[in-house]
This record gives structure tokens, C-alpha cells and sequence, in this order.
């Protein structure tokens, strides 16, 4: 509930548009926005449980329509605690252009190592069929190169980013990290349109120092 409501108090979603999940790999189960609830309506009530197949086992309310695509993410990336999707301004812009993010300095290295992929585009038969499965099938495809924990997100062609991370929190998290990031962008390239992104050893860096065995950003914890 408070990663959904987080996703609006950041202005990632109007209305009804988004949705935020979390899934308990122990119990098997995922729970996500009911689909068409304005969030100012939502209790935690609303939520919706279902298994890892789809198939409801708690609610009155019909799950969101991208739960498919939240399932695909959770069946390949192990290391999945939360997905998030919204249509926020500049990522879904974006992800309309069918442009990556390049990654123009440290904030977008802070949190992805490479720039923020776009998706191929879905054919007319994946949109015709199981359009919600497909679209998590291309998000697979588009991070073969990379991780979801060095990606903790994307860009969905002509759609909008989906993002994730450790547990829903960490995907609302994500997911307003990357809005943030691709409004940076979008500027960088308004100011110079030959703007060339940051090289491999700032990037490298920056990414090091959050993330990995030799990471040393923030507090170091007590040693048991």
C-alpha cells in the first residue's frame, strides 16, 4: 500500500495510471493494486493476492492488468522483491521516443551501471495475446546483456518504464530515481545536443561505491 501511494506522492501517476507490487517468495504469493482504483479511494483492503500463476487467492477486486508482466519479472529474476510501473512524464517520453537513457553523469550512475535500456518493440501478434505476459517477455529479452540488479529498470517501447528492487519500497524507490533521471537527460540534451555521456571510469565509480562487495557509501554496519 505505501509503495503505491509513494508512487503519488512522487507525481509518477495520475489517476489510476501505475501500480506497485511485492511478492513473498516463502508463501508463494504476490500482492498488487486492484486494477481502476483511483488511489485516493485505496485501503489496504483493496489489495489483491494472488499466487505466482495469477490465480487470486485474497480480494473482492480484480488485480491490475499488468500483473502478467509483474509475474514474468518474478519468475526470472530471483533477486525481485517489488516491481513498480507508472507513466511518469519524462521516462515515458522517453520510452515513446524508443531511446535509451544514457547515462550523462553520477545520479544515473549512483543507481544503474549502463545506460537505462528501451525495449524492442512488441509485434502484432504479442500485442494481440497475452499482450501483459509479452511485454514482461521483452523486458527479459532487453536485460540479457545486463542484471536486474545492475538495471533496476526500464523503459517498454511507446509504454513506459517499469522498475523494481529488493521489495516494493525499493522499486517505488527506483522508479522515481529513474523519472529523476530521465528529466535530467532530457535537459542535458536541450542544453547540448551533442552532449556526450559521462566515461567508464566516473561511471564505474559511482556505481562501485553503492554497489558490490567494495561498496563504502553510507554507514558502514557494526561487524557481529
Amino acid at each position: 500500500m505505501e509503495a503505491n501511494l509513494e508512487l503519488v506522492r512522487r507525481g509518477l501517476v495520475l489517476y489510476t495510471f501505475g501500480n506497485a507490487s511485492g511478492v513473498s517468495r516463502e508463501e508463494g504469493l504476490v500482492v498488487i493494486k486492484p486494477s481502476g482504483v483511483p488511489y485516493d479511494e485505496m485501503r489496504p483492503e483493496h489489495l489483491v493476492i494472488t499466487d505466482l500463476l495469477g490465480n487470486k487467492v485474497e480480494g473482492h477486486l480484480n488485480p491490475s492488468s499488468d500483473l502478467a508482466t509483474h509475474l514474468v519479472l518474478y519468475k526470472e529474476f530471483p533477486e525481485i522483491g517489488g516491481v513498480a510501473h507508472t507513466h511518469s512524464e519524462y521516462a515515458t517520453a522517453w520510452a515513446q521516443a524508443r531511446k535509451p537513457i544514457p547515462c550523462f553523469g553520477t545520479t544515473h550512475a549512483d543507481y544503474f551501471h549502463g545506460e537505462i535500456p528501451v525495449t524492442a518493440d512488441m509485434c502484432d501478434s504479442e500485442i494481440a495475446e497475452d499482450y501483459e505476459k509479452n511485454t514482461g517477455d521483452v523486458i527479459v529479452q532487453a536485460l540479457q546483456k545486463t542484471s536486474a540488479d545492475a538495471t533496476p529498470g526500464i523503459l517498454v517501447a511507446n509504454h513506459g518504464p517499469f522498475a523494481w528492487g529488493k521489495d516494493a519500497a525499493t522499486a517505488a524507490h527506483h522508479a522515481a530515481i529513474l523519472e529523476s533521471i530521465a528529466r535530467m537527460a532530457y535537459f542535458t540534451l536541450a542544453i547540448d545536443a551533442a552532449a556526450k555521456p559521462a566515461g567508464k571510469a566516473l561511471h564505474d565509480k559511482h556505481y562501485s561505491r553503492k554497489h558490490g562487495k567494495n561498496a563504502y557509501y553510507g554507514q558502514i554496519k557494526d561487524k557481529e
